[in-house]
């Protein structure tokens, strides 16, 4: 919440008048052609719980890096204003989100012009009394600040804007998983409070030019809980209904171009990474919605039509969100459910194709005489209807079948780890008593690749291997994650190791894959002839080595590795992942 003293020098500073233009915004007075800086944000903030106090909350629910309130406004004609007072009358909650990549800013200003109009009953009459909105104007604060013309290069309009990523330089959606942004981390706790049944995430695309003005992506449609999806296939559908009656050109999938800069090569649906808002809401149970409206539109029509689609999204929640809230528990109660169960790790499209009519623009490809690449020129002049292929057929990728019980994290790993279930609102428990021999199914990687360079801060890895039952040792003060819980998916998600955005795959589990002790060549040499002497077996088995595989035979070192492998001085923990399966509960 804003500190007292400060809202109350806001609030002071507000007339008690709600008329439009006490609480327009900069984007509104200069005709859409710009947008306010975040002080307006704070203004306006206070200025709402001024005008409507039973209906309109401001609180800050973090600070971010350079020192500034992350802002919310919680609207409700239930007067249901904390997260308490929601969950005691059963009311959804629907929590939209501007500025995550603070150039993209029209969901700040839509918002705004969109909530005003609802407190005033001047359209959606009554959605907010059967639900609760929790409006972030601007998720990416710091990057806001960062304010300057030509921010966006392919993007029409505002004037000035800010910066896509944070002070820290982090792109907060491809945070969601792994957390390192502060911003990111109060974000969460905001849900965690909230527990959302729908999070909407409002951007601008990059890309090409063409007629559409908005994609509307949701999911659960192709991921998460199977009985789930039809939930988010129905918002999906109610949302593109809505506002192509007012005029858009909606599709439910990216507008982007199978090959970059080639039309022809046509679109392809799929189920993004948990790193991004619509593919963690999923493992949640709970339903997440992507805007993207098309960047070559000005910003008058932008925010246009981010305002309808924000109306839509409460309307359709009000229409229809106590339903969806009974079978978001449901699917709550099936996650719970899980083990033994086969559970996709990740998703892919198939190469099912079929062709669809597309409004475009005529174009031409060239090769450029700057780049020598071939480079697409399009004529807005000449629009023109593209029949092209879409691939939208999205299945199931990696599956693994979920622990009997949970996992276990040595208490080597139980700081680290636990910090992250906890941002996530994941329930563990500490182990207090050690065993010499739990019966565990542990992970050794056959391939450890490290990415390389450095994503997100991070330097990556990917392995390939299988789960295997081991006897090992569990320490005190290891951590038990059970997989009985709602969050069973986002459990496996952040632990199975070949997850793509697990907490291995962000690089956390790093020094379990790389070799610390080493035998020095001339003693390897040594070893290898008295294992060669005492061995027959192994003799033969390195002998059909040198036969069979050309790269071992002429490398020296893998040569002398195979000994060393044998070798009572080898790490046997090498590219073991620390973190264990149970199939007994602890």
């Amino acid at each position: 919440m804003i500190r007292p003293a400060v809202l109350t020098a806001l609030l002071a500073a507000v007339p008690l008048a709600h008329a439009a233009p006490d609480l327009s915004t900069v984007s509104e007075r200069s005709g859409f052609a710009r947008t306010g800086r975040y002080d307006e944000v704070v203004k306006l903030c206070a200025a709402f719980q001024q005008a409507w106090p039973r209906q309109v909350k401001c609180v800050e629910f973090g600070r971010t890096p350079e020192g500034r309130p992350m802002l919310a406004l919680v609207a409700s004609g239930s007067g249901a204003l904390t997260a308490q007072a929601a969950k005691k009358q059963g009311l959804p909650v629907t929590l939209i989100q501007g500025g995550i990549h603070a150039g993209e800013i029209d969901g700040k200003d839509a918002g705004f012009l969109a909530l005003r109009e609802v407190l005033e009953g001047r359209l959606a009459r009554g959605v907010l009394d059967k639900q609760v909105l929790v409006f972030v104007p601007v998720f990416n604060v710091d990057g806001h600040e960062r304010f300057a013309k030509w921010n966006r290069p392919n993007q029409r309009g505002p004037v000035e804007m800010g910066w896509r990523t944070t002070a820290q330089n982090f792109n907060l959606n491809r945070d969601y998983m792994k957390a390192d942004a502060p911003e990111m981390q109060a974000m969460l706790a905001l849900v965690n409070a909230w527990d959302p049944l729908t999070y909407v995430d409002l951007h601008v695309t990059d890309g090409a030019m063409f007629q559409h003005d908005v994609s509307i992506q949701v999911e659960p449609v192709n991921s998460g809980d199977q009985q789930f999806r039809k939930d988010g296939l129905a918002l999906r559908s109610g949302v593109i209904a809505d506002i192509s009656q007012q005029g858009s050109t909606p599709q439910s999938y990216y507008m982007s171009f199978v090959k970059t800069d080639d039309p022809s090569s046509g679109f392809a649906d799929a189920v993004y990474e948990p790193r991004f808002s619509t593919g963690y809401f999923q493992l949640r149970n709970r339903i997440s919605l992507l805007v993207e409206t098309h960047s070559w539109k000005d910003y008058a029509t932008r925010v246009r039509v981010t305002h309808n689609t924000v109306v839509s999204i409460l309307e359709q929640v009000a229409k229809n969100g106590r339903q969806w809230q009974q079978d978001a528990w449901a699917a709550d109660m099936r996650a719970q459910k899980l083990a033994g169960s086969l559970v996709p790790l990740s998703y892919k499209t198939t190469d099912r194709t079929r062709m669809v009519d597309f409004q475009g623009y005529a174009y031409t490809r060239t090769q450029s005489e700057v780049s020598g690449m071939m480079m697409t020129h399009y004529d807005e002049s000449k629009p023109q209807v593209w029949h092209v292929p879409l691939r939208d057929e999205v299945v199931p990728d990696v599956q693994v079948a979920a622990p009997g019980a949970g996992y276990i994290v040595p208490a080597a790993f139980a700081e680290m780890v636990g910090k992250k279930l906890r941002q996530h609102d994941i329930a563990f428990k500490v182990l207090g008593r050690a065993q010499d021999k739990g019966d565990v199914e542990t992970f050794r990687a056959e391939q450890a690749s490290f990415s390389k360079t450095s994503f997100e801060s991070h330097q990556r890895l990917t392995v390939q291997g299988a789960w295997k039952h081991e006897p090992r040792a569990i320490s005190a003060g290891s951590l038990f994650v059970p997989i009985a819980q709602p969050k069973a998916r986002l459990v496996m998600a952040l632990l199975e190791p070949q997850a793509p955005d697990s907490l291995l795959a962000w690089g956390e589990f790093n020094n379990a894959f790389e070799r610390k002790e080493y035998m020095e060549e001339y003693v390897a040499e040594d070893v290898a002839r008295e294992q060669l002497a005492a061995d027959p077996a192994l003799a033969a088995e390195f002998r059909r080595r040198l036969d069979t595989d050309e790269a071992f035979a002429k490398n020296p070192h893998a040569r002398l590795e195979f000994f060393a492998r044998r070798h009572p001085s080898w790490d046997e923990r090498l590219n073991l992942y620390p973190v264990m399966r149970t199939d007994a509960a602890l």
